[in-house]
């Protein structure tokens, strides 16, 4: 029992300094983000004779490049704290599951726990051999809200399983579940880029491409968590559906997205499929903190 606690609490101690790390991270990735948009100021513009700058010299390019390269290295450190903070939620995970005895995904505290390490090692994949570009700074504010909430409304203490979640489909259920969601988080983010910049008459097409990629690889992987959840209910209650709140909420996911990659290869329909991926995006952040929180159901037995 000793153990138990002292893991416990090392589990805690990292989240708190996986916390600190990411806000670290945000702030650079938003002071990198603003100095690569700069105006030009009058002593620049002062420093330019009145006949222009001389020849084969442009004042202009040179300072973008100088405030490109600087943003690029602020972009980098972020990059830096981004994956120290990675690393420090991934082993707050292994300590609490060590804790616990069992897949750290329990309760909503552990979720959301294991849920904010999965977003960040997306994020992390998402980064290799690419720029940091204007997603990071959304997506470790993500990362850290996710955490916050975990920590300060969703605590649980190690405990042991209800015995119906104390079963190998606990493993495989939710761990489907929690990587189709850290997609989905990608895929939402890279969506409302992409209507952002459409709505400002942008070029959308890397981010329109990056969500359709994501939510390619994430709507199989929902598929099977769906599936499972099914088979374990079968094995939990004698049944494998009964429109329970989850179950519904789960399938009103899969439909939201199942529209929206219908609407992507459907013509007329690309403007709103947008919209769908966002909806089906929203149905699963109700499904996990509306559904546990205000609504009854045989799946509120785990608790907050």
């Amino acid at each position: 029992m000793m153990k138990q606690l002292d893991l416990g609490s090392v589990s805690d101690g990292l989240v708190t300094s996986a916390l600190a790390v990411f806000a670290l991270a945000l702030a650079l990735y938003a002071v990198s983000a603003a100095v690569s948009r700069p105006a030009v100021s009058r002593a620049t513009l002062l420093t330019v004779p009145a006949g222009g700058p001389p020849p084969g010299r442009d004042s202009s390019t040179s300072t973008g490049s100088r405030i490109s390269g600087r943003a690029r290295g602020i972009g980098q450190v972020g990059t830096a704290f981004t994956v120290l903070g990675t690393v420090l939620v991934c082993l707050a995970v292994v300590a609490r599951g060590f804790a616990a005895g069992r897949a750290p995904w329990g309760n909503m505290y552990e979720f959301g726990l294991t849920g904010s390490a999965a977003v960040a090692v997306v994020f992390l994949a998402y980064l290799r051999g690419r720029p940091v570009g204007g997603l990071a700074a959304w997506l470790v504010a993500v990362v850290l809200v996710l955490l916050g909430v975990s920590v300060t409304s969703l605590y649980t203490p190690v405990d042991d399983l209800v015995p119906v979640l104390n079963s190998r489909w606990l493993v495989v259920h939710v761990a489907a579940a929690i990587v189709a969601g850290a997609l989905f988080t990608l895929g939402a983010i890279a969506t409302l880029a992409h209507l952002i910049r459409r709505g400002r008459g942008g070029d959308d097409d890397p981010f329109a491409s990056l969500a359709h990629t994501v939510h390619l690889v994430a709507f199989p992987i929902w598929t099977f968590a769906v599936i499972a959840g099914a088979v374990w209910a079968e094995n939990a209650w004698g049944r494998y559906w009964g429109w329970d709140p989850k179950e519904t909420w789960a399938f009103i996911t899969w439909v939201l997205y199942a529209a929206h990659l219908h609407a992507l290869s459907t013509s007329g329909w690309r403007r709103g499929a947008s919209l769908l991926a966002v909806s089906g995006f929203l149905a699963f952040l109700f499904n996990f903190f509306g559904v546990n929180l205000w609504i009854p159901g045989l799946h509120s037995y785990a608790g907050v």
